[in-house]
This record gives structure tokens, C-alpha cells and sequence, in this order.
């Protein structure tokens, strides 16, 4: 019989039953067999624990006790052992926790305990909007998660994380942990006595299956032996429970015949259970199990898919964050109690499969708490704001404009396919064959409901008429799945806090095995987490993470820490996770690679784009770095935009090539497009025409891509409502059904004939490399990384023997070959040198990169970017010095003195600098913005300046109206200058500012068709909204008298009743002395 027990689940609710030959026999032998080899290993305390009826169980501790979320064998073994007990096992485990430090978005200290702080100095550095390195909120701390489950026994498993500060941290980390140990003792969490303790050292890193290879994981591991010999002592030292992980692991990688990590770190099936074995055996007495292992197995998975949606509340930024209200009080305190209810529910079921009885968990779930009911704020009366009405596809298609010349047709839409809900990412496969992101259940899955159910479809045009006529779901069960990425191996995707890699075993276009790769990503806010995928040319990944979101992610060269916005990169081949960029913005939706490999990205919620490279450098913890300018022009900035591309496709005209393009899902509904030029070090926008535009309210374009035949398909996730501050998060007028894709050709000139990839031979996947189409290249590239890389490096060389020296793209060639053998980890050293002395500067930036990432291939790597540094261009001397601060202080100022000796232009002078800062182990702070002056005194005064500071808030007025209050007119979003809305009559003003604003208005002469209402601020204190309303009435050329928090209070009392928004001619009526 096969064992439950090898269960892989990851917050989606895809599960895979990895078979293994463990029976039932054999685990109870290993159950004893472990317990005796290892009991010298075991624990200092002489008892073992016999937990008495109903206790408490908790775990707590970094990513090594977090997979126990997952992997259910230590809970079984408990439950079956211990049946009839009734045993409440609770995970409290994330990635990156220590003793002292557990960082939460929603919770304002990352302390766990007073003093902490003393082991964690916060960085002073805050970003745009003010926000520091704390989080914000009324999340429980982790003594009140303590409490609340009343734990008898605390399982602590730290020293992972805290390892990588090697030698120099021992002696801080044993004084964090004995600041934790000396706490937690004086604490009665069960209200009777202080928990029983267990300490659990750190697994050893398995070193044969370690990325970083045998030696590097050596060092890895004489680390991780100081911090267990730090746990082992203090253990020792207050007569606790011990259980000696670290060696206990070491003994089994040496006796397995097969490697038992699948990255030095994550344990596979086999090796978890055998965890499960020695923890059950080392803390707990013996016991004879009962009940079907497999029954077992299967309730606790169900009971740990709740208790994480409890404990780590997706998009808890509206739960319990800055975001709560106006909306999240209506709703989410009664979803909490439902859902605190649905974990209890199910802790019944894991106790009666132990016991070996049935239990109905849908009977017990419909007696559960009624949810209250949420009413829209939307107003009907206002189509323009987007409709209620959905447009049938073949009419909604008559409201897409574009240039002429061009034409636009439906490609696919919910008619035809009813799971085309939503979509979110669409990409095309090596086959040719479209594939989209559905995410349906956005923007979380509510209690009691059923599990969600995103997908990922794959949707082919088998008969060549340009529109989808089949079908398959590649995989189902999702949850916020927000992008995806080509992989040899797989597709990667994010679900909740986890990178995911889903498998297609046997070829049927299926998803059969769904792993967990990386955990640790925040999701506090599901429309800012990890995001908008985007392969580089090596195959490495970047992801976008939005602002406020902290995230703790252990991988096996060390934690990457980050808050606060910015991108991750994740290399497969070395199954590295970097933090490539820490930023301060608010929202990244988009990712782009030029044909030269520079990277462009889009800031979402403001209207920007911007060049990646010079935000790149190596940055501390808690810091930034310099935000590059913006490229879009002022008269073109439009938000929230989500997509970003290079136009390179045949089929469209030749002097839109290499243009820009973004999509925007906000008052201008469509696609815009830039001309890039070369602009010194940097580039420049230039606006060339609207490519796409919609009348549809509902239309909200958020995915590109060229198809293999030139034409570009975008992806329309169709909804009334988008905003997340302008509507509860449970509006009931939130689509969940609809979904178009658009697929835009140029008539006049032939579509691409698409090359051969999926299946082509080695040499026909070289030849590709010479098109001129971006995509085609890449997905050439895809391919050959999943080719015998010998085969491929011998194709190589044939093919660079090959090329033309007079052809005028020679070195772009080259360097798509020398991509080729980066994308395998086998990167063709002679190729690179040779290309680090390319006519083409582009050639040789991009050059600088690759040896950036390939100190591990090229002994000299040090030597090459001291020789790019005196590049005659700065594109060259920034990626050189970019690169070098990655290295350490004493190489990276060498790198960046060698820049200096020539002059810095405007790109280059604020990278270099914080470059120096940084390497000096200094701070860069952004300078703040003037404070605005005023005549104003007293009370008035202080009104101003905080209104000023109301204001700039993160997703307050700022966002839309912008620091200089002129607003976004391309965007539809209006000025509050010298507005009359703003100057008039205070009490229309404390109205539309509580309640929100909606509908067609009138500002300054000018018309706008209000397709997003005005946010409504009734979260705000009396005191706060009349000192920013004081702060816009007195800025940007208003001069009218201050708003007092009484008049506020007065306001509020006698709308108290209003729950929708107010629209501007409902206003303009009750105040008619306004002028427009």
C-alpha cells in the first residue's frame, strides 16, 4: 500500500501523491530504527513528553519547520500515536524567523520579545511614502498567537537563518536566544504554567545536492555546526529537551544511496519522513498507532490548508494592514471567526481519523457563522465608470480603436470558454500554444467557500482562422496565481508565500507534480505580491514584489531579506534567489527585455517607467537604491499600467521597431507606445501613437506578447470594478466570470512565418538565433537549455564557425550564442572575453552582465570588470560597477574608483555615489521633499503639516493627483489645483472627501469621464482629514479657509448612514453656489 504521507502541498490547492515504496511496515521500522541509532542524539531532559488530554503543540522557528506545513508525516505520527488525546498541533514557522526577530507586514515591531531590537538595528531609511522597515497593523505578535492557542508544548527550531552571519554573529544570536529562552520561561501561555520546550537544531545542508557545490556547502555547514553546538549548550544549560538535528542529518545523507534534499535544504518525501521519525521518537513517548495513516495524512493536510490561510492571511494588508478601512471592518472579523471555526472543524476530523472513526466535516461546516452581507458602493447610474452590462465579445471588440493600418480581433473570450475568467498572464510555448493565468478568485478566497479553483489554460487556433477552438487546463486548484515562467524543468509560478514549480511528468499537457521551490514570499497584499515574471536572456527570472511587503526567503546560499518593493531574480540552473533591486515603488505590473538584455520595468502606480540597471547595485538590507528617472513623457503618463514590451515582429511596420509598449487598466484604457532612443549612459522615451484604446468601460488590458507569427496578443482581465481602495475588497460587483484575449495584426504586411522550436534539431535552433524577432530567439534559447548541454555546446561552436564576418549583426549573433551557454551554467569563457572588446558598446554591456553572474565559470573574473570599468561608455563602466559591488567592499570601490576617472553623467552620478555610501557601510537617504510653505498659524498650521504629510501617504492622494496636484489628464485624473472642488464650499468637500467620488466631473473647464471613483477616506481621523483637506485648500494655488476636525466630526455624524459615493452632479445640486 502507498503511504499519504507523500503528500506535496503548497498553498495551491493542487495536490500531487508523490508514490514511493514506504509501507506501512517499513515506516513504523524506521520509526524505531531511528529512535535507537539516534537516541544518543536525542535530548538532554530525561522524560520524554506524554502530552495529557487536548494539549497544545506548537512549532516554531525558520523555513525548516515551516515545511512541516507540508510535508504531514511528524503530525500523522503524533495524531495516530497519541489517538483519543485530541492533540491541537499548530505551525507557527516562517521563513527567515529567529528568537528575536519575525518580521510581519501587518504587525508595527518585528520583535518577539522586549529587547530584540538590540540583535536587529533597523535601518532609518523610509521610503516615498514614509514607510520605515517595521510593518503596519493590529496582526496578533507572536505571545498573543501563543496565548491564543494556550500552548503546553513549544518545539523551537532555529538557526538556519541565523547561520549565514557565520562566526562573527555566534556570540549575538546566543544572546538573542537567551533573551528568547529567559522570556518564553517567565510566560504561562496556557494560563497555568510556562510551555514545555524543546530545542531542535538545524538540519546540515545536504552537501551533494547543494547548488553551490560540495565545497561551498562545507562552509555552509561548519556554520550551522557553530549555531547547533549554540542550541545544544543552552539547552543544556537550562535542563531542556534537545534533539540534535544537525547531526542526526549529516548521518543520514552519508547512509542514503540517493540524494534525500532536492536543493542541499528541502528535504524530499522520504528524507521528511524520516525526520518525522527521529522528532516523534526524540520528544514524545512511544505509543501504538491507530487509525488508516493515509485517512490521517489526508485530514491534517486539509486542516493545514486552513490554519495557513488563518496564520498567514493572504492580502492581510485589508485584514488587519494599513489598508482595513474603510472597507475591511464590515467584513473581515466575521471571515477571521469563520475561518478560526473551519480549522476547529477540522482538528475533529484529523482526531476521528486517528481513532479510526468517520466524521462529516461539510455537516460541521454548514453550522458554522453566517458571513455578513457586503453591499457594492457602485453606482449604476454612471456606465462610464465601467458596466454591469458585460458587451458580448464580438461587440466589445467594435469599441477597441487602433492606428490604421492596424487591426484588432477577439481571439478568445469566457463564451466560448467559461474557465477564460480573469485573465491575468498569457504567454506562448515553444508549440506555439497560448497559454493564460486565470485568477478568478481575486483578490482572495473567502471562508467557506470552495477551495479556489485558478487555472492555468493552454488555448491553441488549430485550423489557422485566428481564433481559439480547443482548450486544456495544464493546471487547476490555483490560488492568485499573478504570473508564470518557461522553464526546461517545468512552468514556475507564485502561490501565496511560495515559488511553485509545476511539472508535466508524461507529456500530456498536464501539470502532474507541484513542488514548492522557495518560500517566504509576502502576500499581505495579493495585487502586490511576487508578480509579472520575466525570463532574462540566461533563463534566470525576474519577479516584481510592490511596496510594504516584507519578505524573508531562506535558500541554500542564505536569506534574502527585503521590504518595501523591488525585484527578485531566481536562476533554475543554480537554483539561486537574489534580491536584484531594492526600490522604493509602489507597485511594479510589468518587466522587459530589450534585444540587448537591458532590463525596463513599469511602476505601476505611478506613472512611470523606468531602466533597471541603475538601481542594481548591491544594497544593505533595509536600504535603497536610487530610483532611475522616469522615461515616460509628462504628457503621456498614465496609471495603473500592467504589461510592459518591445515591439520586434516582422509583421508590423519597420519603423515601429524596438519601440516600447504598456498597457494601462485605468481611465485610459488601452496601449501606448514610445519610441526608445540612446540618451548618454541611459535611453529616452519619445510618444509615437496609442496602439490600442477602448470605450468599453470594462476593458482592463493587463498581458502582452508576440506570438511565434508576428501578431500580438493581449490579454483583457474585463471588470467592472478594479480599484482596491475605492471598493471592499468583497464588493459583490467584482467579476469572477469574465475574460477576453485580443489579438492585434498589421494586414498590410505578411504575418511571420513561425520557426521551428519545440522538437527542431540543435543546428535549426542556432539558425533561429539570427531572426530578427525577439520572442523567437528566446524561445530558441528555452529549448536549447533543455537539450544534453555537451550537444548544445558542440552545436555552439559549429554554429559561431559558421556566421558571416561581414554580416552587420555578427556581434548580436554571438551574443545570442554566448547566452545560449549562460543559460546552460556553462558559460563559454572565450566568447565572453571576446565580446567584452565588441565594437557595439551594447554588445559589451550586456557581456559585463553575464560575467556578473559567472564568477563561479571565469577564473578572472575580477580582472575583466576592473578592465570594464575604464569602458569608454557608461552603459559598460555601470554594469561593470553594478556588478562589483556585489563582490565585497574592498573589490567593488577598486571598480568603482577605476569608473570615476571618467566623468559621470546624469545616469551615473547618483549610482556611483550610493554606490560609495554603501561600500563604506553608509546610508543613502533620499532627500525629503520641501516642505510646503504657508501663511497659516496656530491650529491651522499644524493642520497643514500634517495634511501635508496625509498627503503623500502611499495610496492617498499623492497616488493619483500627483506631489504637484495637477493630476494625470492623460489618465482621466483630474487636477486639484486651482480647483474650485478643492476651494469651494467645505462642506461638499468633507463629503465627496469621506464617501468617495464617482461619475463624469467637470475641473477647471476641463471634462473627465470618471471611469475610477475617488477613494472614499472615512478611515481617516477627524483630525487627519481636516488637516489634508487644510493642506489642499492652502496648495497648489488654492487659498480657502482651514477645515477644523469639528467640522469633520459634524460631517460624518450626519452622513454616518451613506454608504455609496457621492457623484458630482448629486453635489453640484445640494451645493449650487460651486462653480464647475
Amino acid at each position: 500500500m502507498w503511504l499519504g504521507l507523500g503528500m506535496l502541498v503548497g498553498s495551491t490547492g493542487l495536490v500531487v501523491i508523490l508514490k514511493h515504496s514506504l509501507t506501512m511496515f517499513s515506516f513504523r521500522a524506521l520509526l524505531v530504527t531511528s529512535f535507537f541509532a539516534f537516541q544518543g542524539l536525542a535530548l538532554f531532559a530525561a522524560d520524554l513528553i506524554d502530552p495529557p488530554q487536548g494539549a497544545s503543540v506548537v512549532l516554531l522557528g525558520g523555513g525548516q519547520g515551516e515545511r512541516l506545513l507540508r510535508y504531514p508525516a511528524f503530525e500523522v505520527e503524533l495524531q495516530r500515536r497519541f489517538a483519543g488525546r485530541d492533540l491541537v498541533i499548530r505551525n507557527l514557522c516562517d521563513d527567515g524567523d529567529t528568537p528575536g526577530y519575525r518580521d510581519h507586514s501587518g504587525r508595527n515591531s518585528p520583535f518577539a520579545f522586549p529587547g530584540a531590537e538590540k540583535y536587529y538595528p533597523l535601518s532609518k531609511a523610509k521610503d516615498f511614502w514614509g514607510s520605515g522597515h517595521g510593518g503596519s497593523g493590529f496582526s496578533q505578535s507572536p505571545d498573543q498567537w501563543l496565548t491564543g492557542l494556550k500552548a503546553d508544548v513549544v518545539i523551537a527550531w532555529f538557526g538556519y537563518a541565523e547561520s549565514f552571519k557565520g562566526p562573527a554573529g555566534l556570540p549575538a544570536f546566543k544572546e538573542e536566544l537567551a533573551g528568547w529562552l529567559d522570556h518564553t520561561a517567565k510566560q504561562k501561555y496556557n494560563g497555568k504554567s510556562p510551555s514545555q520546550l524543546v530545542l531542535l537544531s538545524p538540519l546540515a545542508l545536504e552537501e551533494r545536492s547543494a547548488p553551490q557545490g560540495p565545497q561551498a556547502a562545507k562552509a555552509v555547514n561548519a556554520n550551522l555546526a557553530l549555531y547547533a553546538q549554540a542550541i545544544k549548550e543552552a539547552a543544556a544549560q537550562r535542563n531542556l529537551h534537545f534533539v540534535d538535528l544537525f547531526t542526526f542529518s549529516q548521518q543520514l545523507y552519508a547512509e542514503a544511496k540517493v540524494p534525500l534534499a532536492t536543493d542541499g535544504m528541502t528535504l524530499g518525501v522520504q528524507g521528511q519522513q524520516m525526520l518525522a521519525a527521529k522528532l516523534t521518537s526524540a520528544v514524545f513517548k512511544s505509543g501504538s498507532p491507530r487509525g488508516d495513516a493515509n485517512a490521517v495524512s489526508a485530514a491534517v493536510v486539509d486542516k493545514n490548508w486552513y490554519w495557513e490561510k488563518l496564520h498567514k492571511v493572504p492580502n492581510g494588508v485589508h485584514v488587519f494592514g494599513r489598508r482595513n478601512r474603510p472597507f475591511g471592518p464590515d467584513n473581515f472579523p466575521a471571515e477571521l471567526e469563520k475561518l478560526d471555526e473551519l480549522v476547529l472543524i477540522r482538528d475533529r476530523a484529523v482526531w476521528a481519523a486517528a481513532k479510526g472513526e468517520k466524521f462529516d466535516v461539510a455537516a460541521a461546516d454548514a453550522k458554522t457563522r453566517v458571513l455578513p452581507p457586503v453591499k457594492t458602493n457602485y453606482s449604476s447610474s454612471n456606465t462610464k465608470n465601467g458596466s454591469t452590462i458585460y458587451l458580448p465579445g464580438a461587440e466589445a471588440v467594435k469599441t477597441l480603436a487602433v492606428p490604421e493600418g492596424y487591426k484588432v480581433e477577439l481571439f478568445a473570450s469566457e463564451e466560448q470558454f467559461p474557465d477564460l475568467a480573469n485573465p491575468v498572464k498569457l504567454s506562448f510555448d515553444n508549440r506555439g500554444r497560448l497559454w493564460v493565468a486565470t485568477m478568478p478568485s481575486y483578490p482572495q478566497w473567502r471562508p467557506g467557500d470552495a477551495k479556489p479553483d485558478d487555472k492555468i489554460l493552454i488555448l491553441e487556433d488549430t485550423n489557422g482562422d485566428g481564433r481559439a477552438d480547443k482548450q486544456t487546463i495544464f493546471a487547476r486548484g490555483l490560488h492568485i496565481p499573478l504570473s508564470f515562467e518557461f522553464a526546461p524543468e517545468g512552468v514556475y509560478l507564485p502561490q501565496s508565500s511560495h515559488l511553485v514549480l509545476l511539472r508535466d511528468l508524461n507529456g500530456d499537457s498536464q501539470a502532474d507534480r507541484s513542488e514548492v521551490v522557495l518560500s517566504g514570499f509576502d502576500d499581505h497584499d495579493t495585487h502586490h505580491a511576487i508578480s509579472a515574471f520575466r525570463a532574462d536572456p540566461s533563463g534566470a527570472f525576474y519577479m516584481a514584489e510592490g511596496t510594504f511587503l516584507h519578505s524573508h526567503v531562506e535558500t541554500p546560499y542564505g536569506v534574502e531579506r527585503s521590504t518595501n518593493g523591488g525585484f527578485f531574480r531566481y536562476s533554475p540552473q543554480r537554483q539561486q534567489l537574489e534580491r536584484t533591486l531594492r526600490v522604493s515603488i509602489p507597485n511594479p505590473w510589468g518587466i522587459a527585455f530589450d534585444a540587448f538584455g537591458q532590463d525596463f520595468f513599469a511602476d505601476t502606480s505611478d506613472p512611470n517607467v523606468r531602466w533597471m540597471s541603475p538601481a542594481s547595485l548591491w544594497v544593505p538590507f533595509g536600504e535603497f537604491a536610487p530610483l532611475p528617472p522616469n522615461l515616460i513623457p509628462n504628457a503621456q503618463k498614465v496609471r495603473p499600467t500592467s504589461g510592459l514590451d518591445f515591439i520586434s515582429s516582422r509583421h508590423f511596420p519597420d519603423d515601429v521597431q524596438g519601440d516600447l509598449i504598456i498597457n494601462n487598466t485605468i481611465g485610459f484604457l488601452g496601449t501606448k507606445q514610445h519610441a526608445v532612443a540612446e540618451d548618454g549612459t541611459g535611453y529616452k522615451l519619445t510618444f509615437r501613437q496609442n496602439l490600442l484604446q477602448s470605450k468599453d468601460g470594462n476593458f482592463r488590458p493587463v498581458s502582452m506578447e508576440f506570438a511565434p507569427d508576428g501578431s500580438l496578443y493581449v490579454a483583457d482581465w474585463h471588470n467592472v470594478l478594479i480599484g482596491h481602495m475605492q471598493h471592499s475588497a468583497r464588493d459583490p460587483m467584482r467579476d469572477h466570470t469574465h475574460g477576453r484575449i485580443y489579438r492585434i495584426t498589421y494586414p498590410s504586411r505578411p504575418l511571420v512565418k513561425p520557426p521551428v522550436i519545440a522538437g527542431a534539431s540543435i543546428a535549426q535552433l542556432f539558425a533561429n538565433l539570427t531572426l530578427p524577432e525577439d520572442r523567437a530567439r528566446e524561445r530558441s534559447r528555452l529549448e536549447l537549455r533543455g537539450r544534453p548541454a555537451t550537444e548544445v555546446l558542440a552545436g555552439l561552436q559549429k554554429w559561431l564557425t559558421g556566421l558571416k564576418s561581414d554580416d552587420a549583426r555578427l556581434e548580436h549573433h554571438q551574443l545570442n550564442g554566448l547566452w545560449v551557454s549562460w543559460g546552460l551554467d556553462r558559460v563559454d569563457v572565450p566568447l565572453l572575453k571576446k565580446l567584452l572588446q565588441a565594437k557595439d558598446h551594447r554588445v559589451r554591456a550586456a557581456a559585463v552582465r553575464v560575467l556578473r553572474y559567472n564568477g563561479h565559470n571565469v577564473a578572472d573574473q575580477r580582472d575583466l570588470l576592473l578592465r570594464a570599468a575604464s569602458d569608454p561608455h557608461g552603459r559598460v563602466r555601470l554594469e561593470a560597477v553594478n556588478a562589483a559591488t556585489w563582490l565585497g567592499k574592498d573589490f567593488g570601490l577598486s571598480v568603482l574608483a577605476e569608473a570615476r576617472k571618467q566623468p559621470e553623467d546624469a545616469w551615473l552620478k547618483p549610482v556611483f555615489a550610493a554606490a560609495a555610501s554603501y561600500l563604506n557601510g553608509g546610508s543613502v537617504v533620499a532627500a525629503p521633499p520641501a516642505k510646503a510653505s504657508t501663511t497659516l498659524t496656530g491650529q491651522d498650521k499644524r493642520l497643514f503639516e500634517l495634511g501635508e504629510q496625509v498627503y503623500r501617504r502611499e495610496a492617498h492622494c499623492i497616488t493619483c493627483h500627483q506631489a504637484d496636484g495637477q493630476g494625470l489628464p492623460a489618465a482621466q485624473f483630474p487636477p486639484i489645483a486651482k480647483s474650485n472642488w478643492v476651494s469651494g464650499n467645505p462642506e461638499r468637500l468633507i463629503r465627496l472627501s469621506l464617501h468617495g467620488l464617482m461619475g463624469p466631473i467637470e475641473v477647471n473647464g476641463v471634462k473627465y469621464p470618471g471611469q475610477v471613483p475617488m477613494t472614499a477616506f472615512k478611515g481617516l481621523s477627524d483630525d487627519e482629514l481636516a488637516g489634508v483637506l487644510t493642506y489642499v485648500r492652502n496648495s497648489f494655488g488654492n487659498v480657502a479657509a482651514p477645515i477644523q476636525p469639528a467640522q469633520v466630526a459634524s460631517v460624518r455624524a450626519a452622513t454616518k448612514d451613506r454608504a455609496s459615493f457621492y457623484t458630482p452632479d448629486e453635489l453640484l445640486k445640494e451645493f449650487p453656489d460651486a462653480k464647475k
